[in-house]
């Protein structure tokens, strides 16, 4: 570990020496590329500096210990109480740092939420959820923008939305929404005062860049329809929807800006691109494959990996265990401790496999 750390400073001392180089200016696309490598080495690098100065703090201390002054002894034994506690916690926090990086972890995310087991009850509880989100996006200063939705029947309820949530680290803090959220409450519609349960899917998707997913003209059949929704007569006149499939996979994607048909095209662009993405990921790595599709499931309520309870004003993450009993607060978009807790959790996994690997 401390080789790599060794050379890891080694690195990012030449890249800050290439940063003052003052004829890297003139090439801004390699100036930022090594700005941003050496911005991201900053942190591990300046805990290791700390680890290295506790180090050495401690060694000197053990060295006083045989000083004959018994000042100098009773100095060097409080320096050590001081050092010792704070070493170990500092060499966890390099392994966890050393850890190889998600990929994706800075790219934004195509978020989609459908209505599964519970009707109109689903439905209302997509609309809830997606709100949500975009109350947490709010806190972080991220941009969200909606590219489809189907109303339901009822009230203020979805039966589908999908929307591009941009910004910094999306992924890295909403990868672990995916999956099946069930809903326990009484429906307003519910005369006897009895509980349903429901269900809806969250799927989360990165971002892919055109350089991420190569898509052929030629796999393409792009159709467009009149637009469904709120924009007065122009909803139902002009043909500015657009259905995209992606024949060799029969991947569907459907965006609707209701004024531009280029927007709609771009937006599903973005979606198709991302799905296709997620499939070559799936591919690739066939377990995380059967990981994701245990999270995601069908629909149905059984396949849950959170629970909202609504009467008990509780939620309940069945992944790790975790219960919160200000569930109020969380439909208002305070999620950051649920999901610093499961961040915590799928880390202290991977530290476990990769010492068990070494």
């Amino acid at each position: 570990m401390f080789d790599r750390l060794d050379q890891m400073e080694e690195r990012y001392e030449e890249l800050g020496r290439q940063l003052s180089d003052p004829t890297l200016v003139n090439d801004q696309k390699k100036y930022q590329a090594i700005a941003k490598q050496h911005r991201d080495m900053e942190p591990t690098v300046e805990k290791f500096r700390e680890y290295r100065k506790i180090k050495d703090g401690i060694a000197e201390a053990k060295a006083m210990l045989a000083d004959a002054d018994p000042d100098i002894r009773e100095m060097a034994e409080a320096e050590l109480a001081a050092l010792e506690p704070r070493l170990s916690p500092v060499e966890e926090a390099l392994k966890i740092m050393l850890l190889p990086k998600d990929p994706n972890d800075e790219k934004n995310v195509i978020l989609e939420l459908r209505a599964g087991t519970g009707g109109d009850e689903a439905a209302l509880f997509v609309a809830e959820v997606f709100r949500m989100y975009m109350r947490f996006a709010e806190q972080h200063r991220w941009k969200v923008e909606v590219l489809s939705e189907t109303p339901s029947g009822i009230g203020h309820g979805l039966k589908d939305v999908t929307a591009i949530i941009e910004g910094d680290h999306v992924y890295s803090q909403m990868k672990y929404e995916s999956g099946v959220h069930r809903v326990q409450r009484v429906p307003a519609t519910e005369t006897q005062g009895r509980v349903h349960t429901s269900a809806i899917t969250v799927a989360v998707l990165p971002e892919a860049e055109e350089v991420d997913i190569k898509i052929e003209a030629k796999d393409l059949r792009i159709d467009t329809f009149c637009s469904s929704g709120p924009g007065g007569q122009s909803v139902n006149t002009t043909y500015s929807a657009v259905r995209i499939t992606h024949i060799p996979t029969n991947t569907v994607v459907s965006c609707q800006d209701e004024k531009s048909q280029i927007k709609n095209r771009e937006k599903g662009m973005r979606v198709l691109r991302a799905r296709l993405y997620e499939v070559e990921a799936e591919r690739i790595h066939q377990l995380q494959a059967k990981d994701r599709k245990q999270q995601i499931g069908t629909g149905d309520r059984s396949e849950k990996i959170r629970t909202y309870n609504f009467p008990q004003n509780r939620l309940t993450d069945h992944r790790i265990g975790l219960t919160n009993h200000q569930l109020g607060m969380v439909m208002e978009g305070q999620l950051q401790p649920t999901i610093d807790a499961l961040i915590a959790h799928y880390t202290a996994e991977k530290l476990k496999a990769e010492t068990e690997a070494a």
